[in-house]
């Protein structure tokens, strides 16, 4: 299953996300990124952190620096 879910993030990556003029995701690293990270990290349960953070991205988020945490959680990193 995560490979298929990296596959995906991957193409995304290269034929949606390339072609566009400016860029989009208002999360560092992007939503595509952190969801291959998680996904890494966390294996299956690294699919439901990058959805969680796609869930974030939206136009009211405050978006900036959002890494992974060290942990798993389905909640945004708060800044020290």
């Amino acid at each position: 299953m995560t490979r298929l879910v990296k596959a995906l993030v991957i193409a995304y990556q290269r034929f949606f996300s390339a072609r566009r003029p400016y860029r989009v995701c208002r999360f560092e690293p992007t939503c595509s990124e952190y969801m291959l990270q998680a996904i890494d990290r966390y294996h299956s349960r690294g699919i439901l952190m990058g959805l969680a953070r796609i869930l974030r991205c939206q136009p009211f988020a405050r978006g900036g620096y959002d890494p992974l945490p060290d942990h798993f959680t389905l909640k945004r990193n708060q800044p020290k």
